[in-house]
């Protein structure tokens, strides 16, 4: 469309929660204010091609304004822009939400008219929708954009002087998982914007345990921008730069404003029973207790090996399940079984997760090889067998949780095939009495099947997508519901108090997770309302109670003017609607038709724009008299499949082919500056955004070799790190090695800095101070600036000079091999002098290199290249390393190309050059 050739005003904003897909069933139509909505005649046209001159657009107001209460967020976002051209121009609106967000209103000022979005069925909308279609439009305001994210686009004509102001606002309920809650803001504003700013006001009744703002673009100048007020239940996170902090250098045009702006917080929990809000006749109530138990669990893995996990998505599995099998606790059990038409077992029944036990699957993990075909029915029913013969048999604690995970990528084409038979199927077998975990891998297996499938059994499906993070994702997946608190967990309220009352049994409680009932009070007499919570736990049956009383905002919150009141009943109708997609999901004909009619009439009522919708916006006329419409639907999972697969056809060995309107687009997007660094085996990473690229490398050499990183003789800088290795060599016979300490000198400025895995020296003025990683502690001197984040990074800031991240890695003390080992990261460079030389400091100027000759290489999702650099012809592959900046834990999948044999050719001489005598030592 005519968007890649216009003018982008980019606000991105997400948060990581789960989406409850569903058929779309409403619209929003956006009209004029004082006029109704009027039904177009004849075929829609499309959108015009428009050459829009992005140096005649102004953007001078972008802001973001975020309110949360009692873990509702409530999101207006704003842009206002000027086309100081004589003629008039497309200008577009584009932004990320998340998947989970409700829009709640949408509205454009242009010309003094205001367009206002209203919610409508999708009858009423029809024929605006068959029109559109049918002239062959896209329907493309929200798209799927990414895991977690829907992009909400939109372009008007803007006459010549004029004014034009985007808002969008939205509505979610936050999710907690692993023990905190998380608001990601993503910001592309594309240049410095006169006015700018980020607001997030927290209101939190049960009291702020901790809350934590940062971004990835914030530099060391920047860093002071963010305003934190944190008071006992409230917090307030502010950003907004100026004009000239925004750009990337005093004569620059580009804006260092380009990636995530996060905040994470929790709250107190001292109440037993949880914490509830009463406000207007609803109540919400949380419960999420610490220092419960967690619940042994006895858990089958059912992993497909058909030919069609061929190459990278066996090898990925095979990692991550050895991952996840050194996480099992000593008091779980669990068994392997792998699939394809027919089914093989580590062992009969379930093992206890010992050491030796989870030595002897990880050597099983390594035998599991690619093959035949499909047999989920067999495969799955083996594994409730073994289940339930154990649970018969006594073989199991008696307290402990009994779950099934699945793990395939394609459709049952042998055995029984046919999807609601398996279904049945394994639902009588399970009987209710365990749950069963589907996780779906790449773009071609049946996700509704095993969504369905999963519901009826007490479990989720999950989409793990094709990629470098597989193991990530999966590692991620079995965290989150690894940790049991407690089992069939029944909330109750005094019956002729409450009605439309939300989900309120829940089959388990996982550790970090948060259980959310709400509901409507029948009775405002709240001297007597009784709150009970019963459970299975650890040892004991749980059971709390207490009484709940409405919450007075005006003396909590005195001050406050609260503009969003009314947040426990559109929390409430919220939380109604997605349960209502959700249970429509795995329910029968008559039962979805009523869930789903349901859901519309709540989505209508409260002017949300669901998971179900379709969005219908009817823009200003244009010179020729027409007003082009266009049309959005939010994905359901096989739709976003199905995009997914088309998007393939577009894109080679993982790398997109661009129009030239793209690139047109990108020639005026500025990018991130370059980033250098070591993490990992020791993995050397180039990233290089300009290019959209990055190379890396890896240096193999004994435990104890000391190199040399970073060497500016002008400046003085000089940077060591020290490697070690594993404990002891693994059953594979692979012995990796990291860098655990780094020496840092700056010798002009009289500054000395050991950092290893234990601790943290530096040298200033003339004396020592020693840090713990166990400290959070920020340091300022007249030459070096340290930031310590408690046990997980330092930053230094060297003065005028070069800003370094070390982060630190934490491996499980009696990890029979790993170690605990350090990454290094090069966040600003530029000042230092062309003489900078070392493993990493010789690519801090630049390098040039082409690419060329793809081609299939050893693994099919891994091709070779030719590399031409330094005036060498190298052999390449197409991999990734892991980036650790943003999930310290996990880490960042970021592809590059593979120089083999220690960078061989890349670097300049040989990686025997850069070794040196001592942590302090040039030679």
């Amino acid at each position: 469309m005519s968007g890649l050739l216009g003018v982008r005003l980019l606000l991105l904003w997400g948060s990581a929660c789960l989406w409850l897909p569903g058929p779309a069933q409403g619209a929003l139509v956006i009209s004029r204010a004082h006029q109704a909505l009027q039904e177009t005649r004849g075929a829609a046209r499309p959108l015009q091609k428009r050459s829009t001159n992005e140096a005649m657009v102004e953007v001078y107001s972008v802001t973001v304004d975020c309110t949360v209460t009692s873990r509702f967020a409530h999101t207006v976002m704003t842009s206002k822009a000027l086309n100081k051209a004589n003629s008039s121009q497309e200008i577009f609106f584009e932004v990320d939400l998340p998947k989970t967000a409700f829009i709640s209103n949408f509205s454009m000022e242009i010309e003094g008219e205001l367009y206002v979005g209203e919610v409508k069925e999708k009858e009423k909308a029809k024929k605006q929708y068959e029109k559109a279609v049918s002239s062959g439009q896209t329907a493309g305001l929200v798209k799927a954009s990414g895991r977690k994210m829907e992009k909400f686009s939109v372009s008007v004509n803007v006459a010549a002087n004029s004014n034009v102001t985007f808002i969008l606002t939205y509505e979610e309920l936050l999710q907690r998982n692993l023990g905190h809650y998380e608001i990601l803001t993503r910001v592309k504003p594309k240049q410095p914007v006169q006015e700018f700013k980020i607001v997030t006001n927290i209101f939190e009744p049960q009291g702020l345990s901790y809350v934590d703002a940062h971004a990835t673009f914030l530099s060391n100048d920047l860093l002071p921008l963010v305003e934190k007020t944190v008071t006992d239940k409230k917090a307030h996170i502010s950003f907004s730069p100026t004009l000239e902090q925004q750009r990337k250098c005093p004569s620059c045009d580009g804006t260092i404003i380009d990636g995530d702006f996060v905040i994470k917080y929790d709250v107190n929990r001292e109440k037993s029973f949880g914490d509830i809000q009463i406000v207007n006749g609803y109540f919400v109530h949380f419960f999420a207790p610490s220092d419960l138990p967690r619940v042994p669990k006895n858990v089958v893995f059912v992993i497909d090996r058909s030919g069609s996990m061929a190459g990278t998505k066996m090898e990925q599995t095979r990692e991550s399940l050895k991952l996840i099998l050194d996480d099992l606790h000593e008091e779980d059990h669990f068994a392997l079984i792998q699939f394809d038409s027919e089914i093989d077992f580590m062992e009969e029944t379930l093992v206890k997760a010992t050491k030796e036990n989870v030595a002897k699957a990880r050597v099983y993990a390594d035998s599991i090889l690619d093959r035949g075909a499909t047999d989920i029915n067999d495969a799955v029913l083996r594994g409730v067998k073994m289940l339930a013969n154990d649970r018969q048999q006594q073989r199991l604690p008696e307290r402990s949780i009994d779950m099934v995970i699945l793990l395939t990528d394609g459709n049952p084409n042998s055995g029984e095939s046919n999807i609601p038979r398996i279904q049945e199927n394994v639902r009588s077998a399970i009987g209710g009495n365990m749950s069963l975990f589907c996780l779906g891998f790449g773009n071609d297996v049946d996700y509704s099947f095993l969504d369905v499938m999963s519901k009826q059994n007490k479990g989720v499906a999950r989409r793990i997508y094709e990629g470098s993070d597989v193991t990530l994702q999966l590692q991620g997946f079995f965290e989150e519901v690894s940790s049991t608190l407690l089992l069939e967990v029944d909330m109750r309220y005094p019956d002729n108090a409450v009605d439309f009352l939300t989900t309120n049994h829940f089959n388990q409680l996982f550790n970090g997770s948060e259980i959310v009932v709400a509901g409507r009070l029948t009775d405002n007499d709240m001297d007597n309302f009784m709150v009970e919570v019963f459970g299975q736990g650890f040892e004991d049956d749980f059971k709390v109670q207490g009484l709940a009383s409405a919450t007075d905002w005006a003396v909590m919150y005195p001050e406050e003017e609260y503009i969003f009141g009314d947040f426990t009943e559109r929390l409430w109708a919220y939380l109604t609607i997605q349960q209502l997609l959700e249970n429509g999901k795995s329910a029968d004909t008559d039962k979805k038709a009523n869930l789903t009619a349901k859901a519309l009439d709540m989505s209508l009522q409260y002017s949300f724009v669901t998971p179900l919708t379709s969005m219908v916006v009817t823009k200003p006329e244009t010179e020729d008299g027409t007003n082009s419409p266009l049309i959005a639907d939010k994905l359901t999972e096989e739709q976003r499949q199905q995009a997914e697969r088309t998007s393939r056809l577009f894109s080679h060995f993982g790398t997109p082919m661009r129009t030239s309107a793209y690139n047109q687009l990108n020639t005026y997007s500025p990018r991130p500056a370059p980033t250098y660094f070591v993490d990992g085996d020791p993995h050397f990473m180039i990233e290089l955004p300009d290019r959209d690229d990055a190379l890396c490398f890896n240096i193999n050499d004994k435990p104890g070799t000391i190199f040399n990183l970073v060497r500016d003789p002008q400046s003085g800088i000089l940077v060591n790190g020290e490697i070690i290795g594993d404990k002891k060599i693994a059953p594979d016979g692979k012995i990796s090695t990291y860098f655990w300490r780094f020496g840092i000198i700056h010798q002009t400025l009289g500054v000395r800095l050991e950092v290893s895995t234990k601790d943290i020296s530096v040298f200033q003025d003339g004396k020592w101070v020693k840090l713990l990683w166990s400290d959070a502690a920020s340091l300022k001197g007249e030459n070096v600036d340290l930031l310590l984040n408690k046990g997980r990074s330092l930053t230094v800031t060297l003065r005028d000079s070069v800003k370094f991240v070390i982060l630190l890695h934490k491996v499980w003390e009696k990890h029979p091999y790993h170690r605990n080992y350090l990454g290094f990261y090069t966040l600003d460079s530029h000042l230092l002098s062309p003489s900078v030389h070392g493993l990493l400091g010789q690519f801090y100027h630049g390098i040039q290199y082409e690419v060329t000759d793809l081609r299939p290489g050893e693994v099919l999702e891994k091709p070779d290249a030719t590399m031409f650099v330094k005036g060498q012809e190298l052999n390449v592959t197409r991999g990734w390393q892991r980036d650790f900046r943003k999930d310290v834990k996990n880490g960042e999948n970021v592809p590059c190309w593979f120089v083999h044999s220690n960078g061989t050719g890349l670097i300049d001489g040989d990686a025997t050059d850069y070794i040196v005598s001592g942590l302090f030592k040039t030679v």
